[in-house]
């Protein structure tokens, strides 16, 4: 796993985004899942995010949800903001972001990957910016290149969009 470099990620690096991948729990929400006697689940999720992401996806970025678990919820919010690439019960999350990455043509300089746990950790250290909100674990907060300050499931992933926004020329609010 590489360290964490000791500045953020330059305005180079993020103009070469292509993709922002992402796991879901812990990232996309605030890590909770709430189980109901009928054995359905909910989820809270961010609408700041939901727009960030739609931003990034109307400005040509990929975007992917990858998840260690299966779920209806995380199913039925990635059809509302149209996410193309969704991958769930996948453990290994390092070895599904080299398949996509593989899949799309893409170095991994040209992948944003953002994670909150242990699983997460070799993804985030692999792609060319790695980010953690920062109530994740400790190896996963090492490894990432980029903290936002909003924590997660509130905001954390719109600060990373409008950094991949506002490097590649394009405004973050419209």
């Amino acid at each position: 796993m590489k360290r964490r470099p000791a500045a953020k990620p330059t305005p180079a690096r993020w103009a070469r985004i292509q993709l922002f991948a992402m796991d879901v729990d812990g990232v996309l929400t605030d890590g909770t899942v709430q189980i109901h006697s009928d054995g359905t689940e909910s989820k809270r999720y961010s609408i700041l995010d939901g727009l960030g992401l739609a931003r990034l996806r109307l400005a040509g970025v990929a975007l992917a949800w990858i998840s260690g678990r299966n779920s209806g919820s995380t199913t039925a919010r990635a059809t509302e903001l149209k996410i193309p690439h969704i991958i769930q019960g996948r453990i290994d999350k390092l070895a599904a972001l080299q398949e996509l990455a593989t899949q799309l043509k893409l170095a991994p300089a040209q992948i944003c990957y953002m994670g909150d746990d242990d699983i997460d950790a070799p993804a985030i250290a692999w792609a060319g910016i790695g980010v953690a909100p920062k109530t994740s674990m400790p190896a996963a907060l090492k490894a990432a290149d980029f903290i936002p300050s909003r924590p997660a499931g509130l905001g954390a992933v719109r600060l990373v969009c409008e950094q991949i926004l506002a490097h590649r020329g394009q405004k973050a609010a419209s």
